[in-house]
Formats: structure tokens, C-alpha cells, sequence
């Protein structure tokens, strides 16, 4: 990467090259957005019946899930960097016409053999979605017009994320799990349609390809997520689990190490990691998505095997937290032009803050607007931190390395879920096993049996200290998201204050003049 001239400042996006096709540019992206957290929710959903048709096993089934995971958490930095040697609108067909194509393959898949191999491909094209499509973005909007189209990606993103579920549950009770995939698959042609007239840019110094970080890290990514894979099956200190673990950090670090060496000519210039506001940006997916997926996962199926709800309903009573994800992010994009990013993410954080405290009020039993108290700031601090996070994160960096900005953006961002899911299903069977103590139950079966309950399956026989312990441990996971949050809130409060941009430029430019 070269350093010729210094990352602007999140306040002073830099200015792009001039395009046509506006609206059509933003619809690809932001359509082609929406089909990722979909091709992830809407395969959860599907799973059971999908299993159940093809005659599969529980765990040949759940690779269906996991292969897609896999790549689509490893390759967002490669397909970033590629998109900004190749080009990004070139990356981002290619993303499109795979999510599609394999999401299409998948609904036709005679075995669950063949849509575990179509999921892996399509996780590929899903990590050239994610990290290409915000540096389109970048690279051909300025001023209020970009401010809309990261406003519109965030709605996007959320949409995929709320309605999911509740729209694949639907296809699934109505005509199957095949209609689900058929849907991305539908989703994706007008995508790659509008996305044919975005306009194309890259790197104009067309760096030579940084093949050993393109290796080390994507490696590093791809055994970090084979580990959540192994701990949820053998656990987190199983030998198995470990070793993959040891060799992610291993890798990782190799990684960084090699593009300090590379200098100018690595991939991602891992120097950003010195400027406060750029660490700020792209940590802030484990202080606001983090919290929101967890619940997003979790209290469906409390409400459901704690709460007896159905599906339907368990839905409508998260809406007070999704619906603000759906609203919010337009908004956020203008009361960030008129105050600042700083202002808004800080904001943000507060809000999630102040609805993960309110959770310790949360009842099974509770009525819905007792429910609605905690999800309805929870949401609104989501929904006004989806509509700049994107922007923010490529702002900090020259617009001609947008897509290495987004790709390590949004690579922590699905690291931070899958620790996040990973991580809160751990502490929530832990603590939900401790209220069965004195029940008669071994500590395997207890835990095999609250790990069901955290799933949505209580058993009838243990009703009523299942009930308690998954209450108390929701409250519990509530504080512990209260106490991130507010440690995200002032980082990002003192990060992105004028004085630290300040600093960092001048820095950027003593730099500039020794070398």
C-alpha cells in the first residue's frame, strides 16, 4: 500500500471518482447485502425439514451451515484486496453471480452432501459481497449522497437480519425449505443487474499481489473458524479445539508480521492499526453487532421453550429491538452530517447500554411492553451505528484501498458473531446448568439438558428450574453486554475526538517527510 498521501479523516471523506448510476449502484449493493445475513439466517431456519427430506444426519446437516460460515469469515480481507487489484465492481458480479448460482444449486441439491459443498463455494461469493460492495460505495459516492447510500447498506444488512427468520419460517411452513434458497437465488438477479452499471475502479498503482498475506491470513480466518466448529462439538478445552486455536493465533500473527516487512507492498497496511479512530471503527462490530445477534439467536428460543410461544409470536415480540434496525440507519447517516460519526456511534453505545441493563427485567411470563423496555434502546443504539459503521470504517483509509478497509472491517465483524453465538450458548448453558444442582442429575446430563433449553427445547420434567435459570442467565449476559458497551462507548467517545485526527495527521505527514 502506498503512503503517498495520509488516510482522511471520518469527518472529511475522501472524494471519489465521478460515476453514473447512482441508484442503480446503490440497489446492487445494498439487494446483494441483504441476501447475506438471509443466506444465514434463512438456512438456520430451513435446516430441520431440509435434514429431515434429505434423510441426512444431524451433523452432515449442520455443515451446511458451517461450510458457508467458514469461508464467508476467512475471505472477506482476500476479497477486499483482490477487489481493489481487479476491481471492485468485478469482485462484486462475481460474489453475486456465486451467492445466487450455489444458493440455486443448493435448492435443487438431491443430498445434503451436495448443499454442503454449494454452501462452501457460496460463502466465497459472500465474502466478495460483503467486502467489495462497501468500497463500490466508497469509491462512487460523496458528500450527502454517500452519507443516503451507507444509510440504505445498513438498512439492508438490518432487514436481512430481522425479517430472516420470521419470512423463512413462513416459506418453510407454506411450501418447504427449497423456497428459501430460491428466494436468494431470485434476489441475486436484480442485484447483478443494477450491479452491471456501477461503476468499475481499483487501485490505480496495481500493487503486485501480496500472495503470502493473502495465505497466512485467510489460513489464520479458516482455523479460527474451524475451532467454533470443534468447541461446539468437543468443546473448548478439547485437545482438537486448542490446536486449531494456537495455530489461528500463530498465523495471525505471521500475518502481521509479514506485512510489516512488506511495507508499501502488502495487502493491508497494518500501520492503520496505529491511528485510534481507524482501531475504533473496525472494533466496533464486537460492541454493537455482537450483542444484537446474540439476542437475535437466543431469546426466540427462550420465549419459545420457556415462554411457550410460537414462532410467529416469539418474532412479533422481538420486533420493539428489529424494527429500529430496519428505520434507524437512514437517519443515522444525516444526524451524523449534521453533528459527527464520534457523536453518533457514542450515542449508539449509550443506547445499547442502557437497554442490556434494562434486561434484567426481562420475564418469560412478561407482557409486551415490559419485553419492549430493554429491546426498544437496545434496537435504536443498533439501527443508528448500522447507518455509519460501513461509511466510517472506509473513510479512514485512501479511497484506493477501500476494499482492504472493508474486508478487515467486516472480517470483524463475522469474527465478532461467531465468538459472539459461540461464546454466549457456552455461558448461557453454564449458568442455566448451575440452577439444576440437587435435581438428581449427573453434570453431563445437566448441561446436556440446559444446552437443549438454551435451544429452544425445555424439558417438561425440569420446567420450572430451566425457566429460572435461563432468566437469570439472560440478566447475567444483559450485564456483561452493558459492560462491553460502555467500554466501547469510551473508547470510541475519546478515539474519534478532533484532537486525536489532528495528531494522526500530522503524524501521517512527519512520516510521509522521512520517507
Amino acid at each position: 500500500m502506498s503512503t503517498a498521501s495520509a488516510p482522511p479523516s471520518l469527518s472529511s471523506p475522501p472524494a471519489p471518482c465521478p460515476g453514473r448510476g447512482y441508484w442503480p449502484t446503490v440497489v446492487a449493493v445494498g439487494s446483494a447485502s441483504m441476501m447475506l445475513p438471509f443466506s444465514v439466517t434463512g438456512a438456520a431456519v430451513a435446516l430441520p425439514n431440509m435434514s429431515a427430506h434429505l434423510g441426512s444426519s444431524v451433523g452432515t446437516a449442520q455443515w451446511m451451515l458451517n461450510g458457508f460460515n467458514i469461508t464467508f469469515a476467512a475471505l472477506p480481507l482476500a476479497a477486499g484486496s483482490l477487489a481493489d487489484r481487479l476491481g471492485r465492481r468485478r469482485v462484486l458480479l462475481t460474489g453475486i453471480a456465486l451467492v445466487g448460482a450455489l444458493s440455486l444449486l443448493v435448492a435443487l441439491a438431491p443430498s445434503m452432501a451436495v448443499a454442503d459443498a454449494a454452501r462452501v463455494v457460496q460463502g466465497c461469493g459472500a465474502a466478495a459481497v460483503l467486502a467489495s460492495g462497501a468500497a463500490v460505495l466508497a469509491h462512487s459516492t460523496s458528500g450527502r449522497r454517500r452519507q443516503l447510500a451507507f444509510g440504505i447498506l445498513g438498512t439492508s444488512f438490518g432487514t436481512g437480519l430481522a425479517i430472516g427468520p420470521l419470512v423463512a419460517g413462513a416459506l418453510v411452513e407454506a411450501a418447504g425449505w427449497r423456497p428459501v434458497f430460491l428466494l436468494v437465488a431470485a434476489m441475486s438477479v436484480l442485484a447483478w443487474r443494477c450491479a452491471l452499471r456501477a461503476p468499475e475502479s481499483r487501485n490505480p498503482e496495481q500493487p503486485a499481489l501480496d500472495v503470502a498475506g493473502l495465505v497466512t491470513f485467510t489460513a489464520g480466518l479458516t482455523c479460527l473458524s474451524f475451532a467454533f466448529v470443534r468447541a461446539g462439538a468437543a468443546g473448548w478445552s478439547a485437545p482438537g479445539t486448542l490446536l486449531l486455536l494456537a495455530a489461528a493465533v500463530g498465523l495471525v500473527a505471521l500475518f502481521a508480521a509479514v506485512e510489516i516487512r512488506l511495507a508499501d507492498r502488502a495487502m493491508f497496511d497494518v500501520r492503520l492499526f496505529r491511528r485510534p479512530e481507524f482501531v475504533a471503527v473496525v472494533c466496533q462490530p464486537f460492541t454493537v453487532t455482537l450483542g444484537f445477534v446474540v439476542l437475535l439467536v437466543y431469546l426466540p428460543a427462550y420465549l419459545q421453550g420457556v415462554g411457550g410461544r410460537s414462532t410467529v409470536a416469539s418474532g412479533l415480540l422481538l420486533l420493539p429491538m428489529t424494527a429500529p434496525v430496519l428505520l434507524l440507519p437512514l437517519a443515522a447517516g444525516r444526524l451524523a452530517a449534521r453533528t459527527s460519526v464520534r457523536a453518533v456511534l457514542t450515542g449508539a453505545s449509550a443506547l445499547i447500554v442502557a437497554g442490556a441493563l434494562l434486561l434484567v427485567t426481562l420475564r418469560s411470563d412478561g407482557s409486551w411492553p415490559a419485553l419492549a423496555l430493554p429491546l426498544l434502546p437496545f434496537g435504536a443504539g443498533v439501527g443508528l451505528a448500522f447507518g455509519v459503521m460501513d461509511n466510517a470504517a472506509v473513510s479512514t483509509v485512501p479511497v484506493e484501498n477501500a476494499g482492504a478497509a472493508a474486508g478487515i472491517f467486516n472480517t470483524m465483524r463475522i469474527t465478532g458473531e461467531s465468538v459472539a453465538v459461540a461464546g454466549a450458548a457456552a455461558l448461557l448453558t453454564t449458568l442455566t446448568a448451575a440452577r439444576l444442582d440437587g435435581s438428581g442429575l449427573s453434570p453431563d446430563s445437566a448441561t446436556r439438558i440446559a444446552g437443549q433449553a438454551v435451544h429452544g427445547e425445555v424439558a417438561e420434567a425440569h420446567h420450572a428450574a430451566l425457566a429460572a435459570g435461563f432468566t437469570s442467565a439472560i440478566h447475567t449476559l444483559g450485564l456483561a453486554l452493558a459492560a462491553l458497551s460502555t467500554l466501547g462507548a469510551v473508547l470510541t467517545c475519546l478515539a474519534l475526538a478532533p484532537h486525536r485526527a489532528a495528531v494522526s495527521a500530522l503524524d501521517e505527514a512527519a512520516q510521509r517527510a522521512r520517507s
